[in-house]
């Protein structure tokens, strides 16, 4: 047994306090966005506070007077109604999948509690037959509890970040009248509160967890850390029913909103007039933040869990190397101390002071994360492992080096930084791509989408190639947990990506809470440019979380394949090709019916807009108040009922044919979702975050290219309106739930992989 430089108490302590200082570090930051009061006299006492200190010369010249109590008392009733109706929906979302979580969790123990027949007696190891390991029994209860464990921790993440986005977006709308710079460090660190409480909430629980499940356990690293695997499929299946009903919430809104208020009526975006403004609103935090938190949550539990169940049957849990076994839990804490360094230079060492430094700022955070992080797994990589150790590859011990490890965490890293900034390239509009899109619009609609849809295709490219590459080095080097723990890399910034991620929705918010409260045009310009970035850096974080995904997914399909006991897996026998063709046409099933849902639910609401704009008296006139409320239960009530079919898709295929057609199939399913899902998934977010990138190019009119194309209103403006709504259900539901699918299914199957290995295939037997 090699000894490691870090002591296994060392470890034991190193985690949780990383944890909790993460969690400190969020609480100090939400602490900091409170101090901008929301209260008219407390406004007053702060604006009068600032002029003592000497730092009004700047503030003076705004129109409104930073003490003008309207504007205050009407952001913060603005921001009430939006707070109220994220809430209620997320809680009767949380009611219905409450229900399924329960029945998931019984299903899960019938079926792995009856691989030994419900036996409570031990038995022989799955991978060492000459030792004795827990009960089938056991491994039921405790995937049980674990996936229990990982749903919860899920939502408490979403719910946490959906809570302080809806807490700090009029906040930040009143920080704005002040300058772009302190607006965009009230966004930025209400998105870092929700990045750490995520990063460390997950990874605390995992922790505790593990502990718990050894005192039962002890020995038997091998049937602990199979458990554990319910985690990651908590973890997910809670983030796919945030997702896609989250999606369909914002995006049937938005759709609404856009197509009768700016298309029909001619009046700008977040109109106060406009019935579905509210509903659009709440939706963007909870589909952009409860939706992603839950899903980014997801890939970090399941990566975490796919490298604890191949370190497990590998040399570190063969000889009980306590350290070196928790090395993906590790670099996760680093990676909290690098997110929290990183996060302070966005808000403490760089000042913005134009709107055209916002998007480099974010930027920066990416590449000074990164380069934070190389450094910090260099260094986990010497003192948390042995110079040499084995790893488990397809029934064979293969010999690893500690830098071998060390080039597939920071391959993954880096692979990330690329996807990231190739969706930048895609997306933003300050680039040609986006540019090309917005000029396509002066001959009308078709040609916006066909060049939207062309750019999208495109952005494909190199992503594949970086991923293609992680994947194989990381292979060659430490075959599947390689794979796993390059997908760690990629998601070790996962505090400083949910922050910039959840930065823009909240500047949204806060541009629409502006419009709402009626502000003058220039701070409405100052939210748009924060918007705007904001965009950018959604697309970047769905390229994280995609790119992750297939990762993820991949080493996944790995640890299920070695415990399925399935030696290779032959694309030319007919069992795993049929499979194959199958899993490569489940995207397109599952995006077909997320995007008519939001197609339908839209149809409701354009029809409610409609209805209301022509039948209430004085509406357009501004003299008279549409009805907000009945638009919020037009969203919550589709997006409840249509998120249960693309739910029950994902859920139930790898049930269906691991019982039914067995593993070699279902190997099949999951290579064939893995690659056509990523390509759709990147696909679909990149064009729908250029099409919208394309409207805001026209609208903000900063160049004399934009100009010529503007102003809000003319043809082009109109074509690029249009463009940018079919590109909504693309990028904010289609798009972003595909990444879960492909993880899912891989998760679920190997969860229940001992069940299909024993009693999988019917039909091949009865035939």
């Amino acid at each position: 047994m090699v000894s490691t430089v870090l002591p296994d108490l060392g470890t034991e302590i190193l985690i949780p306090v990383c944890a909790v200082v993460g969690i400190v570090f969020s609480l100090f930051q939400w602490y900091l966005v409170s101090q901008v009061k929301l209260s008219p006299a407390a406004a007053a006492r702060e604006a009068h506070d600032n002029g003592k200190n000497g730092y009004n010369d700047y503030l003076i010249e705004e129109e409104e007077g930073l003490n003008d109590h309207n504007v205050v008392t009407k952001c913060a009733e603005i921001q009430n109604a939006i707070s109220e109706g994220a809430t209620s929906f997320l809680f009767t979302e949380y009611r219905y999948v409450g229900i399924f979580m329960v029945a998931f969790a019984v299903l899960i123990f019938v079926f792995l509690g009856s691989v030994e027949g419900f036996s409570t007696s031990s038995q022989p190891c799955t991978y060492d037959k000459t030792k004795m390991c827990k009960p089938a029994l056991a491994n039921a209860v405790f995937s049980t509890i674990s996936f229990l464990l990982g749903g919860f921790t899920s939502v408490v993440s979403g719910f946490l970040g959906m809570r302080i986005a809806t807490y700090a977006n009029a906040r930040t709308t009143l920080e704005a009248r002040k300058g772009v710079g302190k607006a965009f460090i009230t966004a930025f660190r209400s998105g870092a509160v929700m990045g750490f409480l995520l990063a460390a909430n997950g990874l605390l629980v995992l922790f505790i967890a593990i502990n718990l499940f050894k005192l039962y356990y002890g020995d038997d690293w091998e049937g602990l850390f199979e458990a554990i695997t319910g985690y990651g499929l908590g973890g997910s299946s809670m983030a796919l029913f945030g997702r896609v009903g989250g999606g369909i919430y914002t995006k049937a809104a938005d759709v609404g909103a856009d197509l009768v208020g700016k298309v029909e009526r001619n009046i700008p975006e977040d109109d106060p007039r406009n019935p579905a403004v509210i509903a659009d609103n709440v939706g963007d935090n909870v589909g952009d933040i409860a939706g992603m938190g839950s899903d980014l949550f997801g890939s970090y539990a399941e990566s975490s869990c796919a490298a604890l169940v191949v370190a497990s049957i590998s040399s570190f849990g063969i000889n009980h190397e306590l350290t070196a076994m928790l090395y993906p839990l590790v670099i996760s804490s680093v990676g909290i101390i690098v997110c929290l360094i990183t996060t302070l230079f966005a808000t403490d060492v760089f000042e913005i002071k134009a709107v055209n430094e916002i998007e480099p700022a974010l930027k920066k955070q990416l590449i000074i994360s990164t380069a934070l992080m190389t450094i910090g797994i260099a260094i986990v990589s010497w003192i948390a492992l042995p110079s040499s150790f084995t790893i488990f590859n397809f029934g064979t011990q293969k010999v690893v080096k500690n830098w071998q490890l060390f080039l597939c965490v920071a391959v993954g890293l880096w692979a990330g930084l690329i996807i990231g900034f190739v969706t930048e390239y895609y997306t933003s509009n300050a680039y040609s791509p986006v540019q090309d899109v917005a000029d396509s619009c002066r001959t009308g609609a078709a040609t916006n989408v066909i060049f939207g849809l062309a750019l999208g295709y495109k952005s494909v490219i190199i992503p594949i190639f970086a991923i293609a590459v992680s994947i194989f080095v990381s292979f060659s080097f430490a075959a599947m947990y390689g794979i796993a723990v390059a997908a760690l890399g990629m998601l070790s910034t996962i505090a400083t990506g949910l922050a910039i991620d959840a930065y823009g929705p909240i500047s949204d918010n806060a541009g629409g809470i502006a419009e709402m409260a009626g502000m003058s045009h220039r701070i409405r310009e100052r939210t748009d440019a924060l918007d705007a970035a904001g965009n950018t850096t959604a697309a970047i974080g769905k390229g994280f979380a995609i790119g992750s995904a297939a990762l993820v997914s991949l080493a996944l399909f790995g640890a299920f394949v070695s415990r399925a006991s399935i030696s290779t897996v032959d694309v030319l026998t007919p069992k795993v090709f049929i499979g194959l063709i199958v899993g490569a046409m489940l995207p397109y099933w599952f995006s077909a019916m997320t995007m008519k849902s939001v197609g339908s639910a839209a149809l409701k609401m354009v029809e409610e807009v409609r209805r209301q704009f022509n039948t209430i008296p004085g509406l357009m006139e501004g003299t008279a108040k549409p009805d907000y409320a009945t638009c919020v239960k037009i969203s919550t009530d589709a997006s409840i009922k249509e998120m249960i079919p693309p739910g029950a898709l994902v859920m139930l295929t790898p049930l269906i044919v691991g019982i039914f057609f067995g593993v070699e199939t279902l190997s099949g399913v999951l290579a064939g979702s893995l690659v056509s899902g990523v390509q759709i998934a990147i696909s679909a977010s990149n064009t729908g975050g250029a099409w919208d990138n394309a409207k805001k190019y026209i609208e903000a009119g900063a160049s004399e290219h934009a100009r010529t194309l503007g102003p809000k209103g003319s043809d082009p403006h109109k074509a690029a309106v249009i463009g940018d709504t079919i590109g909504d259900p693309l990028k904010d539901t289609s798009g972003p739930s595909l990444n879960i699918l492909i993880k899912l299914m891989a998760v679920e199957s190997l969860v229940f992989a001992p069940f299909f290995a024993t009693h999988g295939g019917l039909l091949f037997k009865i035939f």
